[in-house]
């Protein structure tokens, strides 16, 4: 592994197929499906809405409190390998927040009343805190934030957290009336997305924290690459994946001659301007890739899950390598916004388990 690279130190997830990272990656790896009817909403069609929902969440739960009973114990689950090792280190630690951009059904102040509930449970823990609002390629910014932060000394570690959730019944509206909610309707769209929610977070730290503390990497950052998108979703002009092609040059540019990804995880929905813009994307750079077409998109087992995206991929590139069934070490992440913002990252993953 790179000597300066941020090292992956530690993972966490809620899902509606796990209430871990390691019970989610298992549930995604099985083929292990979260969608159920919702409780109360009914389509055009006078159908249940199918959605994935965290089944442990009571129904009503919604905004900030809904989000944070996701966020929190990923975080914690997250933070965890810090907690574990003795000695007296107190490292500095920042925290990169990806949440969902403005939209109908969602609060006023909502980010803010995300990072009260992370102070009111976890105090003064975080050194510095930067939020995202921008859905799916949140993550991918706060990546490149955390990085950006240790490399300029302002922390020794940073979670970069995602949590969103799609389930407000104001939201299911807005995207039934976008003709983006799969089912069969009037409104609804066989090429539509399932509506979900989750949470995800990855802590990353410099290799001498790593050290420190005895832990054990489990892979590395190795680039991040930031997009812009102007041809967007729910418009008329035509998107070829420039925004995307973007993203992708900007990480693949730290691949040694010859090198190829070997897996790619990313949040196609089953929507077709996000499978266009993939195939455009991929057609430009496809040496890059041992087979771009072999991807892996977990939608299809807990739905669109928005901001949370990017920190649950990339756990599930992480555990597939540490459990042997991921095709190399080195694997894409790649997240897409509807605002444009597009986000591409490369992981190292360290060894499987067991040698």
């Amino acid at each position: 592994m790179a000597g300066n690279a941020l090292q992956i130190l530690g993972l966490g997830a809620s899902t509606p197929i796990g209430r871990n990272v390691w019970a989610s990656a298992a549930a995604a790896r099985a083929g292990v499906c979260g969608f159920s009817e919702h409780p109360y909403m009914v389509d055009t069609a006078g159908e249940a809405m199918r959605i994935a929902r965290a089944p442990w969440l009571d129904v009503g739960l919604d905004g900030a409190a809904r989000l944070g009973a996701l966020l929190l114990p990923a975080i914690e689950e997250a933070l965890a390998p810090l907690t574990e090792p003795g000695g007296n280190v107190s490292p500095r630690i920042g925290l990169a927040l990806a949440l969902p951009p403005p939209r109908p059904g969602q609060p006023d102040g909502l980010a803010d009343d995300v990072l009260e509930a992370i102070r009111e449970r976890m105090g003064d823990r975080f050194a510095r805190i930067a939020r995202f609002e921008v859905g799916h390629a949140a993550g991918h910014m706060a990546i490149a934030a955390a990085e950006a932060g240790c490399a300029r000394d302002a922390f020794d570690a940073c979670v970069v957290a995602g949590t969103d959730s799609y389930l407000t019944p104001e939201t299911l509206e807005w995207v039934e009336a976008c003709d983006q909610l799969h089912g069969g309707g009037p409104l609804n769209n066989a090429w539509g997305f399932i509506p979900g929610e989750a949470a995800g977070a990855v802590l990353l730290g410099t290799p001498r924290l790593a050290q420190l503390c005895g832990i054990v990497p489990l892979g590395e950052l190795v680039s991040v690459g930031i997009g812009m998108e102007s041809k967007v979703i729910k418009t008329d002009a035509v998107c070829i994946g420039e925004g995307l092609t973007q993203a992708f040059r900007a990480a693949l540019r730290a691949l040694a001659p010859g090198e190829q990804v070997h897996n790619v995880f990313c949040d196609l929905n089953g929507e077709p301007y996000r499978a266009d813009e993939f195939g455009f994307a991929t057609l430009r750079n496809g040496e890059h890739f041992r087979a771009a077409s072999d991807f892996i998109a977990p939608a299809d087992c807990w739905g669109d899950v928005g901001a949370a995206g990017s920190p649950l991929h990339m756990a599930l590139a992480v555990i597939a390598n540490r459990k042997r069934y991921a095709k190399g070490p080195l694997s894409m992440i790649w997240g897409s916004s509807e605002s444009g913002e597009r986000g591409a990252v490369l992981v190292r993953c360290a060894e499987p388990m067991g040698g």
